[in-house]
């Protein structure tokens, strides 16, 4: 594996501290955008918090999580990734990539409640402790059809009768020629569930959350009915060993269980088949919606010169409202006398119960709100639940509209002021929505001929003032 060995080399070196070790680690980690994202998302989560601040840059990310964890993250992402180029699609090689993935996400949850220093390096080795496995069914696909024949599901003790030697001692030895370092090597090891000895030490410990991370990755991956059974029954036997109560071992497969599930392609756990069907699905309601869109702003244009301000208003919400599937969709006016903002319409379920509520004064408050409408620009909010932005929402929005997963603000601006804005929200029912450069086009079309019916009125107002005077 050329392409392996050349990442390897610079990664290993990096981890050595070698010259210029942050420069060459941040030109790894960039040469692959999985990788990119997967160590600035690490940089973000909850782990890594008390640094206070949003990491956004591979080099930022060094300084925080430093060199070997990164490193660590890396190696385990840089194998899975050659590993799937190397050959041909191949369904059974791609089902033990998948596992070791798997594996690899069970560590880092079971590592990061007990022992989140060693986090990553938990991940690795759980990665790295079926590389027998991936090797064979990768390089010898015969060998490894054999395998399964003679061992009826259990190739690992079928390799010594039609291998000559165990599917771990052939991980182990490319994981050597590879020159892994040690704690890595120690950690890929397979060691059966007992007591703690007086000479365990850490390398056991890798050794045994990784071989029961890759034992419950296989019981998690066909999502077969039993699977429940046979976690209780792992985190009961590697309890001990790990110092870890089976009740906290159970919790935290549960959450490697829920990312698997939206991260994972092809087992039986993510669902393939029915998250295709539902992307098809959202694809094709996206280019719908745009053509409703589209039409909407071209009948808008139609009537422009003839309609009022407020039949405007109502054709860009309605529009809006059907185009992106809004589940609320609300149009908020400025009354200046007031001084407030107050919903004057709206559609989607429970609305005109929530409108009375809808209301808050125009003096300028740090929230999400008062900042679009000073930007006068769209804003898109895919995240409205993140504990982070809790502080950007106003109480009237929490008190009235907090079940809205995404939401999309379009400030209605003449002059530089505020007149209103135009509201639509999307629930949990939606799928996870990213907005388009054409949505946004589309949408900035929509508000921009409100506005220029908001302006003819206010010129023939200033022109029949004038006639008057």
């Amino acid at each position: 594996m050329p392409g392996f060995t050349k990442a390897i080399s610079a990664i290993l070196g990096a981890m050595r501290g070698e010259d210029e070790h942050e420069f060459n680690m941040t030109q790894t980690v960039l040469t692959d955008p999985v990788l990119t994202q997967k160590v600035l998302r690490l940089a973000n989560s909850g782990m890594y918090s008390a640094f206070g601040q949003r990491v956004n840059t591979v080099s930022k990310a060094v300084l925080v999580l430093g060199t070997e964890a990164i490193g660590h993250l890396a190696l385990g992402l840089k194998l899975i990734e050659e590993l799937s180029k190397s050959l041909p699609d191949s369904a059974v090689a791609h089902i033990e990539m998948e596992k070791a993935v798997l594996a690899g996400m069970v560590a880092q949850q079971v590592a990061a409640g007990c022992a989140p220093n060693v986090a990553e390096e938990a991940v690795v080795c759980s990665i790295l402790h079926t590389l027998g496995r991936m090797m064979v069914s990768f390089y010898m696909p015969e060998r490894w059809q054999q395998l399964r024949q003679h061992g009826a599901g259990h190739e690992d003790a079928a390799a010594q009768a039609v291998l000559g030697l165990s599917l771990e001692r052939i991980g182990l030895a490319a994981a050597r020629h590879w020159g892994l370092p040690p704690n890595l090597l120690s950690g890929m090891r397979r060691l059966e569930a007992g007591e703690r000895s007086d000479t365990f030490d850490h390398g056991d410990w890798l050794a045994a959350v990784s071989t029961m991370s890759a034992q419950c990755a296989d019981a998690l991956w066909g999502d077969e009915p039993g699977s429940a059974d046979v976690i209780s029954a792992l985190a009961a036997k590697f309890s001990a060993m790990l110092a870890i109560a089976p009740d906290t071992i159970v919790a935290a497969i549960a959450k490697a269980k829920l990312a698997a599930a939206a991260d994972l392609s092809i087992a039986p756990l993510a669902k393939p088949a029915e998250r295709r069907a539902q992307a098809a699905a959202s694809t094709r309601m996206r280019a719908e919606g745009n053509r409703i869109l589209a039409s909407g702003v071209a009948d808008m244009r139609d009537v422009s010169v003839s309609a009022s301000p407020g039949q405007m208003t109502s054709m860009a919400l309605e529009t809006l409202y059907q185009g992106l599937s809004f589940t609320h969709a609300m149009a908020f006016m400025r009354n200046r006398r007031d001084r407030e903002y107050t919903c004057k319409m709206g559609f989607g379920d429970g609305v005109q119960a929530m409108m009375p509520e809808m209301r808050f004064n125009d003096s300028y408050e740090a929230n999400v709100f008062h900042a679009a409408l000073n930007s006068d620009r769209v804003i898109f909010i895919e995240n409205a639940r993140d504990p982070k932005f809790a502080a950007k929402l106003p109480s009237w929005w929490k008190n009235t509209l907090s079940g809205a997963r995404s939401f999309v603000i379009l400030p209605l601006c003449a002059n530089g002021q505020a007149v209103g804005f135009l509201y639509g929200d999307w629930d949990e029912s939606f799928p996870a929505i990213q907005l388009s450069p054409a949505e946004f086009a589309l949408m900035n079309d929509l508000r921009g001929l409100v506005m220029k019916s908001v302006e003819r009125r206010r010129q023939g107002e200033i022109a029949a003032l004038g006639r008057v005077n």
